[in-house]
Parts: C-alpha cells; sequence; structure tokens
C-alpha cells in the first residue's frame, strides 16, 4: 500500500465526511451479509478488523502514542502477515497444480485456491481499520486525499468479489506488492525510532531490498496482472467483473507511478545527506 500522509488539510472536513460515510455503509452491508444472510465466510473480514484494532491498542498501549508512529507500525504488520500468507497460497498452488495451470482464465476468475478467500477477507478487515484509524487521527492530507481514495477504491474491489465469489484469486496476485509494503514501513518505522543515521550497509541493503521488491513486486507484478486482464477480456461476461477490474488496477498503476516518484526523492535525499556529513 502507500505511505500515508500526516495532518489533514484544512479543507478536507467535508471529504472526510464522505469516506467516513462510505465506510459506515461498507460495515452496515458486511455486517448485514454476515448477520442477516448468514454469510459466515465473511467472519474474516471482521475478525480482521478487530485483529487490527486490537495491535493499534497494544502499539499505543507499550510503545509509543503517536498516532503517525503507531499506524505504520500496525501497517507493518498487515503487510507482513499479508506477505506471509500470499506467499503460503501461492506455493500451496504451485505444489499442487503446477504454474502452466496456475494462470488460466478460469482458475483466476472463478476459482479460489486455498486460503486465498480467507487472506483476502481478513486484508479486507485490515483496510476497513486503517480507513478508520487515518479518518480518526487525519492521517492523511489534501482536498480528496491519495490513501483514502486508495482504501476506498481497495474495499470496494475487495468486497464485491468477495461476495460475488470471482477474481479472488487476481485479487491475491495484486497483494504481491505487500512484499515491498514491508521495506516502506521498516524504514519509515526506523526513522520515526530515531535510527536516521542508522548503520550504513544496513541502509544501503535496505534501499536494495526496497528498490527490487518496489520494481519486482509492485511495477512488474501489476502490469503483468494489467496485461493478463486485457488478453482475457474477451472471455469475461457482460458483468461489472472487467471494468472494475481494469479500473482498479489503472489506478494501482497510476499510484504505483507516483510511489516511485516519492521513494527516488527520498533515495536522493537521504544520499545527499550522507554526502554532507562525509
Amino acid at each position: 500500500m502507500p505511505p500515508h500522509r500526516a495532518g489533514g488539510a484544512a479543507g478536507g472536513g467535508d471529504s472526510s465526511a464522505f469516506f467516513a460515510a462510505t465506510l459506515v455503509l461498507w460495515a452496515v452491508s458486511v455486517g448485514f451479509e454476515i448477520g442477516v444472510r448468514g454469510r459466515r465466510e465473511l467472519a474474516p473480514v471482521a475478525a480482521g478488523f478487530a485483529f487490527f484494532q486490537a495491535a493499534n491498542a497494544a502499539v499505543r498501549a507499550s510503545v509509543s502514542r503517536d498516532p503517525l508512529f503507531v499506524n505504520t507500525a500496525v501497517s507493518l504488520l498487515h503487510s507482513s502477515l499479508t506477505s506471509a500468507s500470499v506467499i503460503f497460497v501461492l506455493v500451496n498452488q504451485w505444489r499442487d497444480k503446477g504454474l502452466e495451470n496456475m494462470f488460466e482464465h478460469e482458475e483466476l476468475f472463478g476459482g479460489s485456491w486455498i486460503g486465498a478467500y480467507s487472506a483476502l477477507c481478513f486484508s479486507c478487515g485490515y483496510f476497513a481499520y486503517d480507513q478508520l484509524d487515518m479518518l480518526r487521527y487525519r492521517l492523511y492530507s489534501g482536498w480528496i486525499p491519495g490513501i483514502l481514495m486508495h482504501h476506498l477504491i481497495l474495499l470496494i474491489c475487495f468486497t464485491l468479489a468477495l461476495y460475488r465469489n470471482v477474481t479472488i484469486n487476481y485479487l491475491i496476485l495484486s497483494l504481491v506488492c505487500e512484499l515491498h509494503s514491508i521495506f516502506l514501513h521498516v524504514r519509515k518505522v526506523r526513522r520515526m525510532a530515531g535510527f536516521r543515521d542508522f548503520n550504513r550497509k544496513v541502509v544501503k541493503l535496505e534501499w536494495v531490498l526496497n528498490w527490487t521488491t518496489f520494481v519486482t513486486a509492485r511495477v512488474i507484478c501489476h502490469i503483468l496482472i494489467t496485461y493478463k486482464l486485457i488478453t482475457d477480456a474477451h472471455k469475461f461476461g457482460k458483468g461489472i467483473e472487467l471494468p472494475l477490474a481494469l479500473l482498479g488496477m489503472a489506478g494501482m498503476n497510476l499510484l504505483n507511478i507516483f510511489l516511485g516518484l516519492d521513494l527516488f526523492k527520498a533515495f536522493a535525499r537521504e544520499r545527499n545527506q550522507q554526502r554532507h556529513q562525509d
């Protein structure tokens, strides 16, 4: 996920009300599906929300009360758990069916790999928690905050896919980018903890891993998913799944460009600071 921005804009009240309203509507919808329609398979959504809310409270009570630090630490936990679960799902499927059958349209669109549905539910619960936490502590900026819009799009895409039980495996592949998010959050937590002049070899390794996973797990992965959607477009029906998937991936690819620019600026700034220190 993209890095969080601290501090709401002066005119952010109206937009925050919109995002808060959409979050309430989402919660009512999920609650109705689970409680009234008996969709017990969606219970991990609520479990994910509760788990990360509890993690937030634990970090706040034992480490720091700074809202941005707490939020980033919990985001690091989510990235780590999600990356581990996605790797488990992919490796398990690879051993079971082989690479040649994993990426067939029928498998990606209508199938659900072992553990994929629950992992997607759990991650969906995290994005709802994170949206609430950022709204509560105003950890965003701008008239239309990009991070809040990013989470809203993900909640819509994930929730509709879970309701209809389609494109589950496509969405699991999109979460490979959480591998890169680990190093984004590690860097941010390190600097917020006061280790800005940490061991240079460790910092260099951190940047190598940051750039490597950014290119492979985020940029290349999302481009390949977009390419697969376009080449298999004729295999989709007339429903909303293809337009929504293409819109979602277009947004992700656009965010990757902005994220890459932010990474380059941060890398150049740190390199210049080291040169001045020398």
